[in-house]
């Protein structure tokens, strides 16, 4: 009769390092998981669960859009603007998208710079892309105030068709403006942290390029906002 042999000594205490003590010794050491610093790959795993949150709103949008059996507005008429007596469909839109666009490209200069580790030039970049996020938001209040001013629509109601436009753009206009205020504020931060003594030579660049990926995915968001909203 064969005899199974139990594991004792210092045995038992090398195969419990390796079990849940040892996972949570690893987890708190600040290593790197699957070759994937942590600050990049928390940052991947918050603009997923964002990406959900956004999704939800869009196919919510698309669903009360095809389901409502009130007219919806022309965008190209509530979101026109007049320049020289001339109605213009979707100027202001049109300029708030090259804007953000715009935006997206100083940020990848600015992080080909952070690679370089030329942190005045990748500052400088990222204070460029905070003016031009600055600048969208602006204009999306300066939108609001028109459509609430003058149109007078509202989350509860809409005078131009289906009530349910309002609280949809609204809704997600204004979460997809707070992404970029917050944006703006966290570039701002980065820019400053990259330019105090010391850093160009010893600081870690790669925050530069989390940031970077941050604000390409709020101006890919808007990507599918502005096809959904105001060309649908």
């Amino acid at each position: 009769m064969s005899h199974s042999t139990l594991p004792t000594g210092p045995a038992v205490s090398a195969d419990a390092a390796k079990g849940w003590p040892g996972i949570v010794n690893d987890w708190s050491a600040d290593r790197e998981t699957f070759k994937v610093p942590w600050g990049k790959a928390m940052m991947w795993i918050f603009l997923l669960s964002d990406t959900f949150v956004f999704s939800s709103f869009l196919v919510g949008y698309m669903t009360v859009r095809m389901s409502t059996t009130v007219p919806w507005p022309d965008p190209s008429k509530v979101f026109g603007l007049s320049v020289g007596g001339v109605e213009v469909p979707l100027l202001l839109i049109a300029i708030m998208t090259f804007v953000l666009i715009s935006s997206s490209g100083t940020m990848a200069m600015a992080v080909n710079f952070g690679y370089r580790r030329e942190a005045k030039r990748a500052a400088l970049l990222m204070l460029a892309t905070a003016i031009l996020g600055a600048a969208f938001v602006s204009m999306q209040a300066f939108e609001w105030t028109k459509l609430i001013v003058h149109e007078g629509i509202r989350p509860w109601g809409n005078p131009l068709g289906a009530a349910q436009f309002g609280a949809c753009f609204f809704m997600i206009t204004g979460f997809h403006g707070f992404h970029v205020t917050c944006g703006v504020i966290y570039l701002l931060l980065v820019a400053r942290k990259i330019l105090q003594p010391g850093f160009a030579e010893h600081g870690n660049f790669q925050i530069v390029e989390i940031a970077g990926l941050y604000w390409h995915f709020v101006d890919l968001v808007w990507v599918f906002i502005f096809a959904l909203f105001y060309l649908w």
